[in-house]
């Protein structure tokens, strides 16, 4: 059995100790906490430089001392702390950066509230079993064979063909019923491709739909999207040796991963409201009456600075919105503004709780909205690498990873 080792404070108080052990066992793993002394945890407050006034903040310290020393047997690492803390928030930063300066376990961060998301908890729990259990899939820099993936996501749904390292066929539709799109774009994409589906040989399924379309396809690979998506994007962007940083601002949730020759180590997701979402950047297309597609351009041509709009909420920065056009200001600075304020929010939410290693490839739906890519690098200081097909990584990573098992 897996061994996730937890550093925490409050989970117990806050009541989701429950839904955390839940789904660590649901993916065949188990919640462990090395041992540690009282004079233990002086010594690793002292050896750590910062001194909390929780006592669980430094027992959290001392148990990533004993991870850190080898002392303690792990195959991956929880840490978690309440959002309403500072002083956690600190702690578990630092945690996270101590333990990967030390160690070679894959970690994932997780700030919890009172109303804990179960289904973000247990994505995250997936995607550490998978990358303990499946390295040598996921280090793979190859698709062998005829395969396919299909990543049903929260906005639009993808479907992909390769064969033998190349993209054959490919299709979207916005998402609806789950299995009517995943059918529907895998037959344009196999029809593209100039293939039937007996011909194909592994599935791959990832995304929110996953376990319907894994149950109705009989699919080889049913995988979060976390490792799916950041091996699709090292594939299309080339960078399967070295070091990245995938950033995937999604349509309901943001995802940054951090990997190492292919392999993620670190990751976040989620966010505080969709205001830091591509919803937002939809909702202000909609207010401009414009498609989507052309916002970024629009934005391309403006100025953010001209317009304020920085709400984390998505009704309020609809509200900035609104009083900005009625003082007059110009629909391309408008546009600049909402990119801005997503860039800038992913930046505060998503990239404080990993080490932006270089490059940064920009991927999926939101990836072909020009505005925020340029966002992004301004606030980041590098324009990200923005692969081609990239909306697809999902699609991408589930055909390339789905044939690990031929």
């Amino acid at each position: 059995m897996i061994k996730i080792a937890q550093l925490s404070c409050g989970t117990e108080y806050s009541s989701v100790q429950h839904e955390i052990d839940k789904a660590a066992s649901s993916v065949g793993a188990k919640v462990v906490y090395p041992d540690v002394s009282y004079a233990d945890v002086k010594d690793a407050v002292k050896r750590f430089g910062f001194n909390p006034r929780s006592p669980q903040l430094k027992l959290m310290i001392a148990r990533a001392a004993r991870l850190a020393d080898e002392k303690y047997d792990a195959d991956a690492v929880f840490i978690t702390t309440c959002f309403r803390c500072a002083e956690a928030a600190l702690v578990r930063n630092e945690l996270r950066r101590f333990i990967q300066e030390n160690t070679r376990m894959p970690v994932v961060t997780y700030s919890f509230t009172e109303r804990l998301k179960a289904a973000q908890l247990l994505t995250r729990m997936e995607a550490l079993v998978t990358i303990v259990t499946r390295k040598d899939i996921l280090a793979r820099e190859r698709q062998t064979g005829l395969t396919a993936g299909i990543d049903s996501g929260s906005s639009t749904t993808k479907a992909l063909i390769m064969e033998n390292n190349k993209i054959i066929g490919k299709d979207w539709t916005p998402s609806g019923d789950v299995v009517q799109s995943a059918t529907s774009v895998l037959e344009n994409a196999m029809k593209e491709a100039g293939v039937e589906i007996k011909q194909i040989e592994a599935l791959g399924v990832t995304g929110y739909g996953r376990y319907t379309l894994g149950r109705h396809f009989n699919a080889k690979l049913i995988q979060e999207e976390l490792t799916v998506n950041s091996k699709g994007a090292v594939w299309l962007a080339d960078r399967q040796h070295g070091e990245a940083t995938i950033l995937d601002i999604g349509g309901m949730d943001n995802k940054a991963i951090t990997v190492r020759d292919g392999v993620p180590d670190n990751f976040t997701m989620g966010g505080i409201c969709a205001g830091a979402s591509g919803r937002f950047l939809e909702m202000t297309s909609k207010r401009l009456k414009i498609e989507i597609e052309d916002l970024g351009r629009l934005a391309d041509k403006g100025n953010w600075r001209n317009a304020k709009m920085n709400s984390y909420c998505s009704v309020f920065g609809i509200q900035d919105l609104v009083t900005t056009l009625s003082e007059g200001r110009s629909f391309e600075d408008v546009a600049a503004a909402a990119c801005h304020s997503v860039a800038e929010q992913v930046y505060e939410q998503q990239l404080q709780e990993i080490d932006v290693r270089h490059p940064i490839i920009q991927v999926g739906g939101t990836s072909l909205i020009s505005g925020l890519v340029t966002a992004v690098g301004e606030v980041l200081g590098e324009r990200p690498i923005v692969p081609p097909n990239s909306q697809y990584i999902g699609a991408v990573g589930g055909a390339l990873l789905s044939s690990g098992f031929l």
